[in-house]
């Protein structure tokens, strides 16, 4: 049985509909990105899972229980916020047993269980100190500890990391990660980092619109995008999508009029190929990244340090033939998918 079970969420607000028809689920002790462009309705997807927004429609369990219409203390469910949502007159000890306080648990439980999670955390030597004299990285440590406390079966977090810097959000990663797998709990992570989703999650949800778009593994995401959609949205640059027509002779095997998708790493630069000129260089040390015309079309190469060509060479461009991605032009759905919704289609790469 799914420790969560989201069927048919729906959420409109007037005329606005901020999520439509979101259904996944999840095992137990999995971690889940919800990863989306801003505005995507990823943290309302998170919020009506928390109980802090009613669903117009569809139904939310956790554990085989109907918690729809149950309030958020009811639920089963910790969140860590955005903001931390620390107390700025509590101590870090009682911030973390804020809301075991409220439920009325002993000072025993409540020392018994600060005893358990602090040293998780790091946090022995912080527990008299106040959110101002703590670092973020803390205070995000302090608001992990206050949902960990309360030992229910879904933690949700709604982008924990973005108020920190990029060295410390690295480091929150793997703290977060490898917590999360010590102690076995299910989360939901929120998040428009595509970094973050790839490299913490079991799965991912990516959203578009208040739309699943593909729910799948982070292997399967990158490698087998469902959509135009995913496959711009993922990857570092993105992946290439052209028109069959842009790849000329390299692509005369695929039917004519559909979109094909390419990654930048799975091109190579070569004696002959497909013809075009670089027309930008990025150079980050490890690689670089050549944008390269192809007579009206780009294609973002990824290649090892250096290249030897710079802006304005002409160079042949060439890459395995079970690299390229067969989209519908239509639908943007890969055209194994479209062609399983039409038979008219176009056949898949």
């Amino acid at each position: 049985m799914p420790i969560l079970s989201v069927r048919s969420l729906n959420k409109a607000w007037s005329e606005t509909q901020v999520v439509r028809d979101i259904s996944f689920e999840t095992r137990e002790g999995e971690f889940i990105a919800l990863l989306g462009p801003s505005g995507c309705g990823k943290s309302t997807t998170l919020r009506l899972i928390a109980g802090l927004e009613e669903p117009t429609s569809g139904t939310i369990h956790i554990d085989g229980r109907d918690i729809t219409s149950l309030p958020s203390s009811r639920r089963g469910v910790s969140m860590v916020f955005q903001s931390y949502a620390l107390f700025p007159h509590l101590t870090v000890r009682d911030n973390i047993t804020f809301g075991l306080s409220v439920r009325g648990e002993s000072r025993k439980v409540q020392a018994d269980s600060l005893a358990r999670v602090a040293p998780l955390l790091g946090l022995e030597k912080l527990l008299d100190r106040r959110p101002a004299q703590l670092s973020g990285g803390q205070q995000q440590r302090v608001a992990l500890g206050r949902a960990l406390i309360a030992e229910a079966p879904v933690c949700l977090l709604d982008e924990p990391l973005s108020n920190l810097d990029a060295k410390l959000r690295a480091e929150m990663r793997a703290e977060i990660r490898g917590l999360q797998q010590r102690l076995g709990i299910t989360m939901i992570f929120v998040t428009h980092d595509q970094t973050e989703a790839m490299s913490m999650a079991d799965r991912v949800a990516l959203l578009n619109e208040g739309r699943i778009e593909q729910f799948d593994t982070p292997e399967m995401i990158y490698s087998r995008p469902a959509s135009t959609f995913v496959a711009r949205f993922i990857g570092q640059p993105p992946m290439n999508i052209v028109t069959v027509g842009d790849l000329g002779p390299m692509a005369a095997h695929l039917p004519p009029g559909g979109l094909v998708g390419l990654r930048p790493e799975e091109i190579t630069l070569a004696r002959d190929g497909l013809p075009g000129r670089v027309a930008a260089l990025e150079y980050f040390g490890a690689d670089s990244i050549l944008s390269v015309d192809i007579g009206g079309a780009h294609l973002n190469i990824r290649v090892q340090g250096r290249p030897g060509h710079g802006v304005g060479a002409v160079v042949h461009l060439r890459w395995p033939a079970g690299a390229l991605h067969l989209f519908d032009p239509k639908t943007g759905l890969r055209a194994d998918i479209a062609r399983a919704q039409s038979p008219s289609s176009l056949q898949p790469a």
